[in-house]
């Protein structure tokens, strides 16, 4: 059997909790998982398609606003617990910013104080939900993401603060 990719993976994680559909597995990762795996609505029906095609998943008969549950197979939950046990893939970091930053010296300084001080607010929101959710994460692997996210976003914070004041000096 192909290996799952992770937004394979996820999807049949969520699908362990019980039928859903496109719309509710996309409402589910981004409850949870959206900041850690971004998963677009492409993404899940085309994943969706591939793992019914696999008969990892069966989908019923369309619902209400012709959304149709899905339901995780025998072969999906074992697809799905050989892909946990599986070693992650290496990371790889997505940061918009570090892109731009790269060619900054073709950016003017008040465009750059643009951008560090919208991440910066943005971060600020993130550590803030971050925080306000952590009390009420009761899964001891869940509480660990929260706190990689509380991690992640006050080390990101303090490198936007250094980057501010070594690239605008008497600004920052």
């Amino acid at each position: 059997m192909p290996e799952l990719n992770a937004t394979q993976g996820s999807l049949l994680g969520f699908l362990h909790d019980g039928p859903r559909t496109g719309w509710d597995l996309l409402q589910a990762a981004e409850a949870g998982l959206d900041r850690f795996w971004n998963i677009t609505s492409s993404h899940v029906y085309r994943e969706l398609r591939t793992l019914e095609d696999r008969g990892l998943v069966r989908a019923s008969s369309p619902g209400p606003r012709d959304r149709r549950p899905y339901t995780i197979t025998a072969a999906g939950r074992r697809a799905f617990r050989t892909w946990l046990h599986d070693d992650p893939a290496p990371e790889q970091i997505r940061f918009p910013l570090l892109v731009r930053l790269w060619f900054g010296r073709h950016l003017e300084p008040e465009t750059l104080r643009t951008f560090l001080e919208r991440d910066r607010k943005e971060r600020e929101a993130r550590l803030a939900l971050y925080r306000e959710v952590e009390p009420d994460v009761h899964d001891e692997r869940r509480a660990a993401v929260v706190r990689f996210g509380i991690a992640y976003e006050q080390a990101v914070i303090a490198w936007l603060d250094d980057t501010a004041r070594r690239n605008l000096p008497g600004d920052a």
